[in-house]
């Protein structure tokens, strides 16, 4: 099954298929099936959940229902290896075992359920690599207030203690002297790079990735020499280690750390990690969730798959109670900047994975003849790249499009250039990574749009560039709007998600002495997004010590600001979909005034199927001794129409009534007296005229001008949720194919469903000749169980049973990285252990699609492979 693979390598065919036990294989494929691309073994890792809450039972009980489940187990002669236990927040363990071990561990009484140990890759954040740039951090502080609430409320954080689970905190910075009173590392430096995969732990949480510090600057770092302040300047930080300089972790150390950052009694924990695509059932989400509920404050990045399509935000961000934050863009940033031949300076980012330019080195400018600032393949090996020789010595301009930035530079590289200009084909600025094998070894850089039609314009006298090593200050291009990379939402139960934005696009933060000898360095990411959160959760902490971690998640959404849609053209008149800001950017000056709340904070609407329209009910509670009077107003949000991987905005707009008053139309006044509350009566309709499978979206408005004004957000689906398709098709090297497919990793070669097999594939069933069903998720399931079948169709038991799953991210096969399909293998084992007897077998896959009826014969989709025969010697 898919996640098996994440838990201990890249998301790739070898992933997928590690835990059925297969390896790479080369060999002539059969009279029947097409080629499949090469994988590598990789053990399985999983978790076992057991029945019963830990926050609700007493430490003896938990013990004893975990003694009775290895009892069992051993009396089975299940095979497994325990690596972690957990009895605090989850209560369960994290064991290695082969995938038929596993469903055999998940048929125990008193098993709950099992869940593949997702790998979570380190963030994927855009860096500029040359220390020279200094965008000011009090720009993003004070795009949230924090910089009025620091100077005028005086308030900073103090007496509040902050857990960051991430790469650690250089403990030597300046910015965290003597204020990191806690924290463990988990794995030590040289785990997840290089196969190495075992934790060597240590009381020393210093970091040496980078990532962690960043993030922890962001929350509260203090520097006076270098003039760097972070939005809660006087908190005490916990850092908990869970990657090593570089590479990976897994979400059984992520629940390690939650717990322990628990046990240390932290206020706050902020996660700037997780896993996209997933469920608020998984693991990792499901403590994040009691975490809250036993009084901690929660704040973890959305997901930066924005690019991904819709369905994206990921664990531990789905978790109820928790703060998924979303990423807007910096108002200012400076870039480093070229002189062109015309005396002009053009801003640019460095590319990470290419050299930094040296500083008076010249260019002569040069592109691909059939390229215009309208081309949209430009460069790529699909548009025929670039003729051989024909940009030897030059610079070449590239409009970003179609292909990655990798491909673009390296057909550029390929013909002989000396640099590479990537421009941007819509507003603002990008920060391209261009790493990939063979490297790229000549300077890469992206500048805006405008820019690069410029420089074109000027291609034919003869333009040239000069890096002059000198920076650019200028207002941001996409100053104040959701930065591009921020995942969509809502989560696969139909919950809105994510629920706040805050500065993540360009942020200068501390950055480890040792990787980076100046300290800083400026990085973009919803990793930068949820520290701000978590800054601004101190500092209202500090205000208001005994407020609720519930309650401080509401409290914030309440009186969030909302943020207008950025188009192609630039920024509309539009709010931006709720499904990616959620109720908009935090304004800590408004949630510390703000009297008046409003509950529930949001307002999830489900599918409009058989319902359409929804009727709620919110409550405005008055705490203060002042009658406070709104103005009601519907404030729609852009309609995320298109499909799930290539989203398309929509204006049509849902209606809304609030105690019988068209607030579309008009306005209504409402007052809520000293110490009292008011009920509103909310009524919403689905946009007529969206598309069916939109998400829509929207606001109820509540404006004030005596107190803090409120918004409540609301999302929903438009049509039958259940009509999303979950097996979906793959498109290897330009061919599209139908799967699910049944793979014969011995010959390398898989069958299509409905194909034809002339000759029937045949399995010795040794651990590299098993067969396995590939599966293409295009959304999220609710359940997966796979069956053996006898020849004649009939079922002979169930092999696994997968509860809520994840999608993948693409459909789309172009290397080992993609995350194109999942894989649900048999390794020729009966209940018990036994062989199954030599023979004709099916295997079959059944599909309950999200909240779907297991009644209901049109939510679940049904894969059956063709015919194969166990030949054992």
């Amino acid at each position: 099954m898919k996640n098996t693979v994440k838990s201990l390598s890249l998301l790739s065919l070898a992933l997928v298929l590690g835990a059925c036990g297969n390896s790479s294989t080369v060999s002539t494929p059969v009279t029947s099936g097409v080629k499949a691309p090469q994988f590598t073994a990789v053990p399985g890792k999983w978790f076992v959940e057991l029945e019963g809450d830990p926050t609700a039972l007493s430490v003896q009980s938990v013990g004893a229902q975990q003694a009775v489940f290895r009892a069992q187990a051993a009396a089975s002669g299940i095979r497994y290896q325990e690596v972690m236990s957990f009895d605090t927040l989850f209560n369960g363990f994290s064991v290695q075992a082969e995938e038929a071990e596993v469903n055999r561990l998940s048929l125990l009484p008193g098993v709950r359920a099992v869940y593949p140990v997702e790998q979570v890759e380190r963030p994927v954040v855009q860096r500029d690599l040359l220390s020279s740039l200094n965008p000011d951090m009090m720009t993003a502080v004070s795009m949230t207030g924090a910089d009025i609430a620091q100077n005028e409320l005086g308030l900073t954080g103090k007496g509040v203690k902050v857990a960051v689970m991430d790469t650690g905190i250089d403990l030597e910075h300046p910015a965290f002297k003597n204020r990191v009173v806690a924290g463990y590392d988990f794995v030590g430096d040289a785990f997840g790079t290089g196969g190495n995969f075992t934790p060597k732990p240590d009381d020393n949480p210093d970091d040496c990735g980078g990532h962690g510090t960043h993030v922890a600057g962001i929350v509260g770092g203090a520097d006076a020499a270098a003039k760097f302040k972070g939005v809660a300047p006087d908190v005490t930080f916990g850092a908990y280690k869970v990657f090593g300089c570089d590479g990976s972790t897994s979400s059984d150390i992520m629940i390690a750390a939650m717990e322990r950052a628990y046990k240390d009694g932290m206020h706050i924990l902020n996660m700037s990690i997780g896993a996209s695509y997933q469920w608020p059932e998984y693991p990792s989400a499901k403590v994040a969730s009691r975490l809250v509920k036993q009084g901690m404050v929660v704040t973890v990045s959305a997901g930066n798959s924005g690019t991904n399509g819709q369905w994206a935000t990921g664990a531990p961000s789905l978790g109820e109670n928790v703060i998924a934050t979303a990423s807007v863009d910096n108002t200012r940033i400076d870039l480093s900047s070229f002189t062109l031949s015309d005396g002009s300076k053009v801003g640019f980012y460095a590319a990470t994975g290419s050299p930094v330019p040296t500083k008076g080195t010249t260019f002569q400018v040069a592109k691909k003849p059939s390229s215009t600032p309208t081309t949209t393949n430009d460069g790529c090996t699909a548009s025929g790249g670039f003729a051989a020789g024909s940009l030897t010595g030059k610079a070449a301009l590239i409009r970003r499009g179609s292909c990655t930035f990798y491909e673009k530079a390296k057909n550029a590289q390929d013909a002989g250039a000396t640099a590479v200009i990537l421009y941007n084909n819509v507003a603002g600025y990008i920060n391209p990574t261009v790493t990939g094998t063979p490297a790229i070894t000549i300077p890469v850089v992206s500048i805006s749009a405008a820019d690069g039609a410029k420089i074109d314009g000027l291609i034919a006298t003869g333009a040239s560039f000069t890096f002059d090593g000198g920076t650019l200050s200028i207002e941001n291009p996409t100053s104040s709007t959701l930065s591009s990379f921020t995942s969509y939402g809502m989560s696969p139960d139909l919950e809105l998600k994510p629920d706040l934005a805050a500065p993540g696009g360009s942020i200068k933060s501390a950055y480890p002495l040792t990787v980076e000898p100046g300290g800083y360095a400026v990085l973009s990411g919803t990793s930068m997004a949820a520290p701000h959160a978590a800054g601004v959760a101190a500092l209202m902490l500090q205000a208001y010590p005994t407020m609720k971690a519930k309650d401080m998640r509401a409290r914030l959404m309440n009186t969030a600001s909302l943020r207008k849609f950025r188009g192609a053209s630039g920024v509309t008149t539009f709010n931006d979909y709720v499904q990616r800001q959620g109720a908009g950017m935090i304004d800590v000056i408004a949630a510390h005034n703000a009297t008046v709340s409003a509950t529930p904070s949001k307002l999830s609407l489900g599918e409009s199927d058989t319902f359409a329209t929804r009727s709620k009910v919110v409550v405005l509670k008055n705490t203060g001794a002042t009658r406070e009077v709104f103005t009601v107003k519907h404030a729609p949000a852009l309609t995320v129409a298109g499909t799930t991987l290539a989203p398309a905005a929509s204006t049509a707009a849902a209606k809304m009534t609030v105690n019988g008053t068209d607030v579309d139309a008009g306005s209504l006044m409402i007052e809520v007296a000293p110490f009292s509350e008011v009920e509103l009566n909310v009524t919403v309709t689905p946009p007529a005229s969206a598309p069916d499978k939109a998400q829509y979206g929207g606001y109820l408005s509540l404006q004030s001008k005596t107190t803090s004004s409120l918004v409540v957000p609301y999302s929903g689906f438009k049509g039958d949720y259940q009509s999303i398709e979950v097996l979906g098709r793959v498109n290897i090297g330009g061919a599209s194919y139908d799967f699910p497919v049944l793979y014969d990793a011995k010959e390398d070669v898989f069958f299509e469903e409905n194909e034809a097999v002339t000759t029937l594939p045949d399995f010795t069933m040794a651990a590299d000749d098993q067969p396995s069903v590939l599966a293409q998720l295009s959304h999220q399931a609710q359940r997966i169980t796979l069956e053996l079948l006898d020849g004649n169709g009939n079922v002979i038991e169930q092999l696994g049973n997968y509860p809520y799953v994840g999608r993948n991210a693409t459909n789309v096969y172009v290397d080992s990285t993609s995350d194109a399909w999942d894989a649900f293998g048999w390794d020729g084992k009966l209940k018990g252990g036994s062989n199954a007897p030599n023979g004709t077998y099916q295997l079959r896959l059944k599909v309950l699609k999200a909240l779907g009826d297991e009644s209901n014969p049109k939510h679940t989709e049904t894969y059956t492979s063709q015919k194969f025969t166990v030949k054992r010697p």
